[in-house]
């Protein structure tokens, strides 16, 4: 009974101090604190274990010393008495700041002391974290912490360029950095921290992916082995720690870095069964896992096939073998490719016809003769067909030669001539050097009178002339060390085809070429023909033949030029001579026509101007010519112009100018745009010199004529004067005033020199009938008289007051006169006149009164002014002629 009263008082004393004043002796202990991870970790105390109902540790996290973060960890009864853990994950690495964990026990409300832990300071220049690998797409931040007594400089990253990095102060002594990660670094980088002191530190890190590798596919080649394929998607990486690893069917698989298509193989027991295969893909960012279920004997990759050669060689097939590396591929059913190459990028692809188990052998048919070719081989299993296996080795094989394919033969028919030409054979269709060619022709109707000529292998063309009237077969053969090749007939018809009623359109060339279509032809039993030649010049043509089954056809030549007008023709092929479709004309592409294209001329008309110009020749149209317009620019720089659509236009006129030069410049609308200026200056003349120079044209043929009737009437003067002045009868003298010789002698008598410069001596008369009579005395004044007045030489004569007197008595008859009439000449020397006289009476002969005047009987210019003062004498009506004192001196008495 003692016994158990004194285990009682012990177990309550034991009580008592576990309990005292509320505080539990029950707590944590080897408490630690993790600095990069922040994980903390802590044990029971052993007093713990009493407790049944389980305990509650309560946790408390401080910033800078600032409560961040509160939570508590349970602890299950049959947990007690092992190491508890607890892990914090901070927005900051726990070094960029002073972190601080408190823990305590709690249990029946009571708890035990805290026990804290806390980061210790450091002494040195610290980065943290280091040796990061993290994810691409995510958020890193890193913190600087220098000790006591340093500032921070700067913080930045080396060598990667993230789109958005933030350094914030958090104090003197810590700096953070916060940058997103938004590419993959190929090694690592670096974050690098620098005192003011110049002291550096840094932390490295690498962003990456986690694995993304794709599509596991597995296979045999050897029936031995898998192979398994995957498509890595990224590249693999250069930095052993952050690589990725492979396992296949938890077996290693070495994958280098350069590689793009992963591979791994294995040796395997196969049977007709399917698998599951594996694929592991781990690193540090993750891990991945790819599957493939296959029966592999479905999945056969064939090897390439070993020794191909050719058993027989022929002009147009040859005969392959060759042999199998894997021993199993004699079970199994197998067919082939073949791959035929010229080596001119020609490559054919044949695949046999047969298949058969184990197969080893194929025939290769349509090949070209006297011909070079690179073939290889490829064959796959016939059931379940999987892929085509690896190419064979190439081999080189030549074909026999055989005689040249038929020639492609046309034609152009020119008036009374005909060019047959042919197309040179390609290498591939001469199948060997051609030696010449042989061309034959005869009427249709009489094939049996054929002619024919060799052609050397330099020249593909003949020109032959036909009747135009008659139809012609012209065969053509090309001939080789094979033989000649197949005959190639073509039909001349009786008509030039080029002759025929068919409308020209009009079309433009593409990217070096002419697209061609045509409505199909009921009459195209062998296809159509198409061919084409320049529209000025030689006349080159070439041609193309198109299938019956096709109406469009691109045509291209290395002929082609820029700027150049073509002529295309489609033909349908017919069993007799070719029928003409349709005709295109147009450019490759259409080139600006060059400066100075026209030869201006100009007319005027009134107020407007006809600018003219030559028809432009084709061969200087290298674009087509849709219009003109004519720009005419006066001397202000006012510019007009008139324009027309018609391309054979050859003049435009503009009209209401002005007086005024113009400056005419004709340009050509084209496609190309304006093009072949060519200008000219015209200064425009007024209408009234118009006007002008018809008087003047007028007054030439006036002058012309009256120079011709001058001429004639000089050569004709004598006759002319004989008409138009007759020639003057001589003066009648009668009775006593010639009766003495003496007394009526004219003598030359002194003549006032003030009036006249010059002195015609006036003949003397004589009387032929009787002697001269003495001079009569004082009673007659002598008197001369001057023919031709002072400076009068074609000019009109002034008025003259003449001092003469006349005598104002009659002259009566001198005793011894004979009244019988007189005929005396008085010889004249100026005008040679002759003086006739009558028997007239006494009446008959005028006296001579006062003032009479003198009378020139001479045809010559008188101006009215020549008139003297005296009175005119009266003369009988009968009287043959007047009396002129001009040229007869009459006597005078002196009055006394």
């Amino acid at each position: 009974m003692i016994t158990w009263l004194l285990l009682l008082s012990l177990f309550r004393e034991s009580t008592q101090d576990g309990q005292e004043d509320g505080v539990l002796r029950c707590g944590p202990q080897n408490v630690t604190l993790d600095y990069d991870s922040f994980l903390l970790k802590w044990e029971d105390d052993p007093s713990c274990s009493v407790i049944r109902d389980g305990l509650v540790y309560e946790l408390q996290l401080l910033i800078a010393d600032k409560p961040e973060h509160n939570g508590e960890v349970v602890v299950a009864p049959a947990q007690i008495g092992s190491t508890h853990s607890w892990k914090w994950t901070s927005h900051l690495p726990s070094q960029c700041a002073r972190h601080s964990v408190r823990l305590r026990s709690q249990y029946n409300n009571q708890s035990s002391p805290w026990m804290q832990k806390t980061l210790p300071d450091q002494d040195e220049i610290l980065v943290l974290p280091r040796d990061q690998i993290l994810e691409v797409g995510s958020t890193a931040t890193f913190c600087c912490m220098v000790p006591d007594g340093e500032s921070i400089k700067t913080m930045f990253l080396l060598n990667y360029k993230g789109t958005n990095v933030t350094t914030t102060k958090i104090s003197e002594h810590v700096h953070s950095l916060t940058v997103h990660l938004d590419q993959q670094s190929e090694n690592w980088r670096d974050v690098i921290c620098e005192t003011t002191k110049g002291d550096i530190s840094g932390a490295s890190f690498h962003a990456g992916y986690p694995p993304s590798d794709s599509s596991l596919q597995c296979e045999t080649q050897d029936l031995e082995s898998i192979d398994c394929f995957w498509n890595i998607t990224r590249k693999i990486e250069d930095v052993e720690e952050v690589r990725r690893k492979y396992l296949l069917q938890e077996s290693p698989c070495n994958i280098g870095p350069m590689h793009q298509l992963g591979k791994c193989s294995q040796k395997v027991e196969l049977d007709a069964a399917e698998r599951n295969w594996t694929l592991t893909v781990t690193n540090p960012l993750g891990k991945l896992e790819l599957h493939d279920r296959v029966d592999l004997t479905k999945r056969v990759h064939m090897v390439a096939p070993d020794k191909v050669a050719a058993s027989t060689v022929n002009p147009r097939n040859i005969s392959l073998k060759w042999s199998w590396t894997v021993q199993k591929y004699s079970n199994l059913n197998i067919t082939c490719q073949v791959d035929v190459s010229d080596g001119n990028s020609n490559t054919i692809v044949y695949q046999t016809e047969s298949i058969g188990v184990g197969l080893t052998a194929a025939v290769i048919k349509d090949l070209i003769p006297h011909w070079d070719y690179d073939v290889r081989v490829r064959c796959g299993t016939s059931q379940h067909f999987w892929k085509w296996g690896d190419w064979s080795n190439s081999v080189k094989i030549c074909t026999k030669g055989d005689v040249p394919d038929a020639l492609d033969v046309w034609m152009k028919v020119k008036a009374d001539q005909t060019v047959i030409s042919w197309k040179v054979p390609l290498t591939n269709q001469s199948h060997g050097e051609i030696f010449d060619y042989k061309v034959s022709w005869a009427k249709t109707k009489d094939k049996n009178q054929s002619n024919q000529t060799n052609v050397s292998r330099s020249n593909h063309s003949l020109t032959l002339t036909l009747d135009p009237s008659e139809e012609y077969m012209v065969t053509v053969t090309a001939r080789n060390i094979n033989g000649s090749s197949s005959p190639s007939t073509i039909i001349i018809p009786r008509c030039n085809l080029d002759t025929s009623e068919v409308k020209t359109s009009w079309i433009s060339g593409s990217n070096g070429s002419f697209f061609l279509s045509w409505p199909d032809s009921p009459n195209a039993s062998c296809g159509y023909i198409v061919d084409w030649c320049p529209v000025f010049g030689n006349c080159t043509f070439e041609w193309m033949k198109v299938s019956p089954n096709r109406t469009h056809t691109t045509v291209f030549s290395k002929n082609f030029e820029d700027g150049r007008r073509y002529l295309l023709s489609i033909y349908a092929c017919t069993e007799g001579a070719a029928v003409l479709l349709q005709r295109r004309e147009g450019y490759i592409r259409e080139t600006k026509i060059g400066i100075e294209l026209f030869k201006l001329k100009y007319k005027q008309e009134d107020s407007a101007v006809e600018v003219s110009w030559e028809p432009i020749p084709l061969e200087k149209q290298t674009a087509s010519i849709q219009g003109y317009i004519l720009y005419y620019q006066d001397k202000s720089g006012n510019v007009f112009n008139v324009s027309t659509d018609d391309p054979e236009a050859t003049s435009l006129t503009a009209k209401n100018l002005n007086i005024s030069m113009y400056t005419f410049t004709v340009t050509a609308s084209t496609a190309f745009g304006l093009c072949g200026n060519s200008s000219i200056n015209v200064t425009l003349n007024p209408p009234a010199d118009q006007l002008i120079m018809l008087i003047l044209i007028s007054l030439g043929a006036v002058f012309l004529i009256l120079s011709v009737s001058t001429i004639i009437c000089y050569r004709h003067w004598a006759c002319i004067k004989h008409k138009v002045c007759p020639p003057i009868p001589k003066p009648v003298l009668t009775e006593k005033w010639l009766a003495s010789p003496d007394e009526h002698t004219v003598r030359h008598l002194p003549f006032d020199q003030s009036y006249y410069s010059e002195v015609l001596d006036v003949p003397e008369l004589h009387d032929k009938f009787r002697p001269p009579q003495p001079v009569v005395g004082q009673d007659y004044m002598p008197f001369t008289f001057s023919q031709t007045p002072k400076g009068y030489y074609n000019k009109p004569l002034k008025k003259l007051q003449l001092p003469l007197t006349l005598p104002t008595t009659g002259l009566t008859s001198q005793p011894g006169l004979p009244s019988f009439p007189i005929n005396d000449v008085f010889p004249n020397p100026s005008y040679n006149l002759i003086v006739q006289g009558e028997d007239q009476e006494s009446q008959s002969h005028p006296e001579i009164q006062e003032g009479m005047p003198i009378i020139d009987s001479e045809c010559q210019p008188q101006s009215p002014e020549e008139t003297f003062t005296t009175t005119e004498l009266e003369e009988e009506p009968d009287s043959p002629i007047s009396c002129a004192s001009t040229y007869i001196l009459l006597p005078q008495k002196t009055s006394k």
